[in-house]
């Protein structure tokens, strides 16, 4: 009879917050499948949990992935945990839950903290309708072809950040969001946790040169309907499909974008350019 898998979520800071039923679960399984087994040792260690661990991660995912389904099919019970919050989002445990319901395994949940809700809830932002967005790539060409479908995102936006890359992130969300209510979080549920309001102006530029440690939750706010209504009045989409070209698009690409993103034919943006 096979085995199952359990998705657990583990604290993001607080070790307070991690539930009676994770504890009893990471107790209970035949072993543990972990993001970074030096991370899961404290916890393990801290709430004196004996079990075995194995290293799952962005790294390996290709080859252990396979390998702990067979040990499940085989009968063994598996939980997978991540350094802090929910595995499986924006973390390479997402596959291993895939390959665990491709193959007919069942995966249970034991809800624990999320970075993603403490955030939303502690901004006192507008965030009944949120996307989230994850981590933004480093790689120059899909970083910009991200930063450009956001563009006209109408829901409010969460990103995670690492330290040493949150100015030059700040700097280009403002580049190509304008100027946008944002709450800065940093190091949730902490000794260390703090929290800054302001716009995407106000940052622009604020950290740059400064060493800085702890995760980041960025959360930008949703522009009204009155000011989106007010910029899509504005927006010229012959001079916007221009602007495209400038930056290296072709005719037919700029045209193409400049309709997806005002409304107007492709067709009459083309004519209007090459005239």
């Amino acid at each position: 009879m096979a085995g199952e898998l359990f998705v657990v979520g583990t604290p993001i800071g607080n070790l307070g917050d991690f539930s009676p039923r994770a504890v009893e679960t990471l107790r209970t399984v035949d072993f543990i499948a972990a993001e970074d087994t030096r991370v899961t040792i404290k916890l393990l260690n801290y709430f004196d949990i004996k079990n075995k661990l194995i290293a799952y991660h962005e790294h390996n995912r290709a080859e252990k992935g396979p390998s702990i389904v067979e040990r499940i099919l085989q009968g063994e019970s598996c939980a997978l945990v991540s350094d802090a919050g929910m595995p499986a989002i924006s973390d390479p445990g997402q596959d291993l839950v895939r390959l665990c319901h491709e193959s007919g395994i069942k995966v249970n949940t034991v809800p624990g903290p999320s970075a993603i809700i403490t955030a939303l809830a502690l901004s006192g932002l507008e965030v009944s309708r949120f996307t989230f967005e994850g981590f933004l790539t480093g790689n120059k060409p899909k970083r910009r072809e991200h930063l450009e479908e956001i563009k006209t995102e109408r829901k409010t936006m969460v990103f995670y950040e690492a330290p040493h890359k949150l100015a030059a992130t700040l700097h280009d969300l403002y580049v190509t969001l304008g100027d946008r209510k944002i709450a800065l979080i940093k190091e949730l549920t902490k000794i260390h946790e703090n929290i800054e309001f302001g716009t995407l102006s106000e940052f622009d530029g604020k950290y740059d040169g400064i060493k800085l440690k702890g995760e980041y939750v960025i959360i930008i706010e949703a522009k009204s309907k009155e000011e989106l209504t007010s910029e899509e009045e504005e927006i010229d989409p012959v001079e916007l499909a221009k602007s495209y070209i400038e930056e290296g698009f072709s005719v037919n690409e700029a045209a193409k974008k400049a309709a997806k993103e005002t409304g107007t034919k492709k067709s009459e943006i083309y004519k209007q350019i090459i005239i």
